[in-house]
């Protein structure tokens, strides 16, 4: 039973990215940098600060959909394991809906500066 639950919500995950996500960042999570950065491969590097899992929850197209803090949760873990996997540091522990409920209503005015500070390659 275990493994289906695990199953059914990586597949929740992915289809929510789908839903509220892949708009800006596209299905397979290459954006259209400069306006839309990238997920692949550079928000696994993100998460190794504290600062860095604070922004992917804050960022406004994450704190503002209308998915649950569990739902968020799981739709960014996907992304971090899916477009990530090489990148991720190697304590990483996935992100719980407590981070998310407690990052996600501390809004963040001004997103490009705060992301300019830690973004690969900037």
């Amino acid at each position: 039973m275990l493994v289906i639950t695990a199953f059914s919500a990586r597949a929740d995950a992915e289809k929510n990215y789908l839903l509220h996500c892949s708009g800006c960042h596209l299905p397979n999570g290459i954006g259209d940098p400069p306006n839309t950065p990238t997920l692949r491969d550079t928000i696994g590097k993100i998460v190794a600060t504290p600062e860095g899992r604070d922004y992917i929850i804050r960022v406004p197209g994450s704190s503002q959909t209308p998915m649950s803090d569990q739902q968020l949760a799981d739709v960014l873990n996907w992304m971090l394991t899916e477009f990530n996997s090489e990148t991720l540091p190697k304590n990483f522990e996935p992100l719980s809906a407590q981070e998310v409920s407690s990052s996600r209503g501390q809004i963040l005015a001004d997103p490009l500066k705060y992301r300019a500070r830690f973004w690969p390659d900037n």
